[in-house]
């Protein structure tokens, strides 16, 4: 990948990463509340910190620079827009919804309205950012999967501090997240075998992603964000059972660290040299 491709798209995994922590944590947030007695005070946190992850990177797509070297394109206007609007309506009905908790009739409504929201963002972003429509559809599959992953993973290292100081809590929450953490993790090693096999990114040849001179990059992702981070989960599960929060705490912050740097990763490799894995 040339210096000049990957300083361009510096930004661009900037917004995808920050894009990836707010959308994700606050579906985790929303899924714990709906389905576990994960506390008020827990889903209101991670709510109020997706939306803070939110405005930082609608602050940061307004700074965007024009993708001139990068393989994606510059989107029409209308899309720029809706990308834009959809972002700052998710933060503002994330802290609308973090408000709500104490009217539970409200709270699910409010959960899927900021959802669409999200789904806006991301819908826009694949549309407009990818080279061809059928470019279009495999980046609209990956940037949700890699929102549930990082997003997924922030989440449950804050649900993993809140048993800290709240031991009284039961596991139904952090079991509900690690398995569906390490759930995520899988689709992403089924996707990867996909995207590699196929070639599913612009102009990506069949095992293009294995003879290129990203090969040590395509290697890493697969070993340290996929592989690595679920045995990890697996491993936070397993602890959970047996209520060591603490170290299941621990797993949680190596596994958040493995996502975090395989989330970059593809971001980057998607950009500066149109691999999807």
């Amino acid at each position: 990948m040339p210096a000049s491709s990957i300083a361009q798209a510096l930004p661009y995994v900037n917004w995808v990463l920050l894009v990836s922590l707010a959308l994700g944590s606050f579906g985790f947030a929303a899924l714990l509340a709906w389905r576990t007695d994960a506390t008020a005070g827990y889903v209101r946190f991670t709510a109020v910190c997706a939306a803070f992850l939110g405005l930082i990177a609608l602050a940061a797509d307004l700074g965007l620079p024009p993708p001139s070297q990068l393989m994606i394109v510059a989107p029409p206007p209308g899309l720029d827009v809706a990308r834009r609007l959809g972002l700052g309506a998710f933060a503002v009905l994330a802290v609308v919804y973090a408000i709500s908790l104490r009217r539970p009739a409200r709270r699910e409504p409010l959960a899927v309205v900021t959802i669409v929201a999200a789904a806006v963002t991301l819908v826009a972003a694949a549309a407009g950012w990818a080279p061809t429509l059928a470019d279009a559809v495999p980046l609209l599959v990956q940037l949700p999967v890699l929102a549930a992953a990082a997003g997924g993973a922030l989440a449950a290292v804050i649900l993993g501090h809140w048993y800290l100081v709240t031991p009284r809590i039961s596991e139904r929450p952090l079991m509900l997240a690690t398995r569906v953490l390490t759930a995520v993790i899988g689709l992403q090693l089924v996707l990867f075998v996909v995207w590699t096999t196929l070639g599913a990114g612009p102009a990506q040849r069949p095992f293009a992603a294995f003879d290129g001179e990203s090969i040590l990059f395509v290697i890493l992702r697969l070993v340290v964000s996929l592989l690595f981070a679920a045995v990890l989960s697996y491993m936070a599960i397993r602890t959970a059972v047996t209520r060591s929060m603490e170290s299941a705490t621990g797993l949680l912050y190596i596994d958040l660290a493995a996502i975090l740097a395989g989330t970059i990763g593809a971001a980057a490799l998607y950009l500066s040299a149109g691999l999807l894995v």
